[in-house]
């Protein structure tokens, strides 16, 4: 891990709060409204920043505290948010996530929760509640808590049976969609989790849901204990997530790979899914996989020794890595608001034997990345919207993945998982780099 010299202050971070990831994962969960426990604002800055990626809306509750609640707790507020998201939205679900307000203040939200359980009057929906003050970790990290909050709170004890789960982590709605089809391609029996690919994509309706269809089914997620395999996906991921709490809880057995971007990734994810089903795997993904390998050997020439950064979550900077190697793409810095502590190791492993370690950089603001970059000769950026300012002033191309995603449409259908995500990559890469040399070309071309 390289050193960054000494914080100042943070200048347009390279990741989002804590809570905005736990309301994510908790819309992936069937009939489920997010809830924050803190100030109206939290809520509203997480939906804007949702809302202008999936383009989509979004219900966040909040128990709305002010400053009288600071000094005296937010209990009576928790209380009467619950009453009003019950009434006005029947819902199956309320998950509850804190923020930096609520957990400086030390409201006990598990014991406020007893309690209001405790003095209901009718019969209430499930409450599942969740620890996510910003200055504890990023939106990756809310997002594993709240999945593994969901995993531990809302799973019972029954029989065995041939299912199994699959976590894949914070991907994008077309990612959750391709991975159904996979799993159905297979005939395993999945439940995916979270799974926001129809509540926060889905159909024009012609009256607008309180609560949007979708979501992985409660009934899925209760019987997740008794599946032959849990497989998650992540290359950073912490000690204690939603497979290590269905391991621990159930004795659920656990595989853990890496996301499957690429080539190698891909390889090893259908592998498992192959001995997990008993099947081989499906003609159409061998014709694709072949596919994209005849179309690295008609990009490498326009691929072959460019140089690029790549930003984000670190998951998905790390998948990315591994499929850049694999393409011919020497990434020179990596960079990551988030600080997992296991960031450069496994960016080492996905580049070792394919091109030199980059510079890796966790905890870092775009500031810290422009510095960084500074003496590097770069063709490419590769992250989310956050890092446009950087792409133009340094007038480098930006390949936009990720979230967020805010100054183009269709962020939320990105394929980037499996041979045809990796197609999809490559393609757009291999495109935004001829566009970068033909716009630099002083009387341009307009055939390769």
């Amino acid at each position: 891990m390289s050193k960054m010299p000494p914080y100042a202050a943070t200048e347009n971070a390279c990741k989002l709060c804590k809570p905005l990831g736990a309301s994510l994962a908790f819309r992936g969960i069937e009939g489920t409204v997010p809830f924050l426990h803190g100030s109206q604002g939290c809520a509203t800055y997480m939906r804007r920043y949702i809302i202008s990626h999936f383009n989509e809306p979004i219900d966040i509750a909040s128990s709305s505290l002010g400053e009288k609640h600071a000094v005296y707790g937010g209990a009576a507020n928790l209380k009467q948010g619950l009453d009003n998201v019950i009434k006005k939205y029947q819902p199956r679900i309320i998950g509850v996530a804190t923020t930096c307000l609520t957990e400086t203040i030390g409201d006990d939200v598990p014991m406020i929760l007893a309690e209001y359980k405790e003095e209901a009057n009718s019969q209430l929906p499930e409450l599942i509640h969740v620890s996510t003050p910003s200055y504890a970790g990023t939106h990756m990290e809310g997002f594993v808590a709240a999945a593994a909050a969901a995993a531990g709170q809302l799973t019972e004890q029954v029989d065995k049976h041939d299912g199994v789960n699959l976590f894949p982590g914070f991907v994008s709605a077309a990612d959750l969609r391709h991975l159904r089809e996979i799993m159905d391609d297979f005939a395993i029996d999945a439940a995916i989790f979270p799974d926001y690919s129809e509540t926060l994509d889905g159909e024009a309706l012609a009256e607008y849901p309180l609560i949007p269809k979708g979501g992985t089914p409660l009934h899925k997620i209760r019987a997740m204990g008794g599946a032959k395999l849990t497989i998650e996906c992540g290359w950073t991921l912490p000690e204690k997530t939603a497979g290590t709490v269905l391991a621990e809880k159930f004795a659920t057995p656990l595989a853990r790979l890496g996301w499957p971007m690429g080539i190698r990734a891909t390889d090893r994810f259908f592998a498992e899914l192959a001995t997990v089903s008993g099947r081989e795997i499906p003609k159409k993904y061998r014709a694709a996989r072949g596919r994209l390998v005849d179309s690295l050997v008609d990009c490498h020439k326009y691929l072959s020794g460019k140089k690029a950064i790549v930003y984000g979550e670190e998951d998905l900077v790390v998948g990315l890595v591994s499929l850049l190697v694999e393409i011919g793409i020497q990434p020179t810095l990596c960079a990551s608001g988030g600080k997992s502590g296991r960031f450069a190791e496994a960016v080492a492993e996905v580049v070792a034997d394919f091109a030199p370690m980059p510079q890796v950089y966790e905890d870092v603001d775009f500031y810290d990345i422009e510095q960084q970059a500074e003496e590097l000769e770069i063709n490419l950026l590769l992250g989310h919207s956050k890092g446009y300012s950087f792409a133009r002033r340094k007038g480098l191309p930006l390949v936009r993945v990720g979230f967020p995603i805010h100054d183009r449409m269709g962020g939320q259908r990105i394929l980037h998982l499996g041979y045809h995500g990796a197609q999809n990559l490559v393609d757009t890469i291999t495109n935004t780099l001829i566009a970068k040399k033909q716009d630099d070309s002083p009387v341009g071309y307009s055939y390769m």
